[in-house]
């Protein structure tokens, strides 16, 4: 079992499993959202998309946002905080680098998981299952290394058996050199971007590690978007 890390989703090798990271924030809210109910998150690359699509099926919420801050006529943002109780059955959800990196993944795995600190054991456990190579992918910012989803690709690959590469191997360091999981974030610009919104709550939800045991998974793929659900 060969697990690899992909710094920017550019960058991710085919691989039977992809698990994408965009710890601050999409993939904790994707998390948050299932275990509060949500029955399945649609995750768009463009704005438009999610309109769309939220017109063609004539249901569900709007959520996402645009460097930190929610779209305009959107219903909800992309806090996981917004996210405790289900406003509908499904989310349609649309961010700057998350949903961008999901759909890119589904294209080059076969199955594609949705992990943050949140869930980070649950998700490792149902890729160990499979006993086929792993390609963790970090959304990273714009295309860009990202310290955060970084730190939590060091976090999840350490929890694998398998033979990691030189780019796993790095990010297993990287984690290994914060005391903290709230430190961690706290040294990337994902964070600092999140506290120049006044969304420094955000960091501390993120930040917690193992509290839920949802392992979101794409389930299907449309024209418009990847569907996420348990």
């Amino acid at each position: 079992m060969r697990i690899d890390v992909a710094f920017a989703p550019e960058l991710a090798a085919p691989a039977p499993t992809a698990i994408v990271i965009d710890v601050l924030r999409a993939t904790s809210t994707i998390a948050q959202a299932l275990n509060a109910g949500y029955a399945q998150i649609h995750c768009c690359v463009d704005v438009d998309d999610a309109r769309t699509l939220r017109h063609e099926l004539g249901r569900g919420v709007l959520a996402g946002e645009r460097e930190c801050v929610r779209v305009p006529g959107f219903d909800l943002g992309n806090s996981p905080r917004e996210f405790l109780e289900p406003a509908a059955e499904l989310a349609i959800l649309s961010t700057t680098n998350g949903t961008r990196a999901l759909v890119a993944a589904a294209e080059r795995a076969e199955r594609v998981y949705a992990a943050g600190l949140l869930n980070l054991n649950a998700v490792a456990q149902a890729a160990r299952e499979t006993g086929e190579d792993v390609s963790i992918v970090c959304a990273g910012v714009l295309g860009a290394f990202a310290m955060d989803d970084a730190y939590c690709a060091g976090r999840l690959a350490a929890l694998f058996d398998g033979k990691l590469t030189d780019a796993a191997q790095a990010a297993v360091r990287i984690a290994e050199s914060f005391e903290t999981s709230e430190a961690g974030l706290l040294a990337s610009q994902s964070a600092r971007n999140l506290l120049a919104a006044n969304l420094d709550d955000d960091i501390a939800w993120c930040a917690r590690t193992d509290v839920l045991t949802v392992v979101p998974r794409l389930t299907r793929t449309t024209a418009l978007a990847v569907e996420i659900s348990l």
